[in-house]
């Protein structure tokens, strides 16, 4: 029996001496490496790059091998692209969880950005869906740039010709977010009573434009500032959380979308019909660990005791949505709102006011 014991408190040490090293791993950041020289006369352009995790400061406007489009693929000159919460996370590498994947100590991916709308420049092989001179817009890896070379067939579609090249580079993350969260995951049916948590944000104006597109009746919560904002993209009711606890209300929602995590889950059920769904596509938390997966994680344990539908969102850019976007925009029921537009030499700036929180709607980057 002692054997026994001494063996299981061995392999509790060794676990525990494992967790402690990978904690270590994880939290490590290296030196910000040199920028490699490009050959000399090849083609370049500029490009938001960060050779090492940390702040908005260690992001440098850098020259980098300009793309050149591969079989099945589209060079895009970007004209605007937009910066995501996804952004300034792989810029700090934050929460540390997602190192794992993103790189131990420096990051392997150095380019930021996905969000593009531009002029395509030069189409590849077998290519038939575009043309140079086309308008397009779209998402694509390290769109934070003067090219971006993205395959035709997945995540890039014509822009609609009464939208601007800013508003269409603000679409393809936030939008499909919405649309996924919406649709897919809430399975939003018209007449249905809907609440947008976090409706100013890049998320949630699109959110509230496309549930009104999909015929429900919308319910918007945000701060005081932005109650005039939200009320013009179509919701029907706006709620300013600095006044009023909605869960506290007693009205009862369909659906509820969250893109902030101000509430317990078990709050949120008390505003959601027997039968309702409560969609978790964010949270503000900042902790290094986790930070906002901290919501997804409450809704995944909560789920399989709660009557009520519990989900959470990772959003997938495809073709299909991109489409769909685009008619709802064509037809004028859905307009990107920007709040701030900066240069590309302003990149870190964009960042870091996106980072603090404040933003409303859509931050946007435009290329010369």
């Amino acid at each position: 029996m002692r054997l026994r014991y001494k063996i299981a408190g061995a392999g509790l040490l060794l676990v525990a001496f494992a967790v402690l090293a990978l904690m270590l791993a994880l939290s490590y950041e290296a030196p910000c490496e040199a920028s490699p020289s490009l050959p000399s006369g090849s083609p370049s352009m500029k490009a938001a790059v960060h050779r090492c995790y940390g702040s908005p400061d260690v992001l440098v406007l850098e020259d980098v091998a300009k793309p050149s489009p591969a079989d099945g693929q589209v060079l895009v000159k970007v004209h605007a692209a937009a910066v995501n919460p996804v952004d300034w996370h792989n810029l700090r590498g934050e929460p540390y969880v997602m190192r794992l994947s993103s790189g131990f100590g420096l990051p392997e991916n150095v380019r930021l950005g996905v969000d593009f709308a531009g002029t395509v420049e030069a189409v590849g092989k077998n290519v038939t869906q575009f043309k140079p001179g086309d308008e397009v817009f779209g998402g694509g890896r390290g769109a934070l740039a003067e090219y971006v070379s993205v395959p035709a067939d997945r995540t890039i579609a014509l822009k609609p010709a009464n939208v601007t090249f800013e508003q269409a580079g603000a679409v393809a993350v936030a939008a499909i977010t919405a649309l996924q969260a919406l649709r897919d995951k809430g399975g939003i049916r018209p007449g249905q009573k809907v609440l947008i948590n976090g409706a100013s944000g890049g998320v949630g104006t699109f959110a509230v434009q496309i549930a009104k597109a999909l015929g429900a009746e919308v319910t918007g919560v945000c701060s005081t500032r932005n109650l005039a904002m939200v009320g013009s993209l179509g919701a029907d009711h706006v709620i300013d959380y600095t006044r009023e606890d909605f869960t506290q209300s007693g009205e009862r929602y369909d659906l509820i979308v969250d893109m902030v995590g101000s509430h317990s889950i078990r709050e949120y059920t008390r505003v959601l019909k027997p039968d309702g769904t409560l969609v978790v596509v964010g949270n503000t938390s900042r902790g290094r660990w986790i930070g906002p997966l901290v919501g997804m994680i409450e809704a995944s344990v909560y789920a399989p005791f709660m009557n009520e539908e519990m989900t959470t969102l990772f959003a997938t850019l495809n073709k299909d949505d991109l489409l769909f976007l685009a008619e709802l925009m064509q037809t004028g029921k859905v307009i990107p709102v920007i709040d701030r537009r900066y240069g590309a030499h302003e990149i870190p700036d964009a960042i870091r006011y996106l980072e603090e929180g404040h933003a409303r709607s859509k931050v946007v980057v435009t290329f010369p």
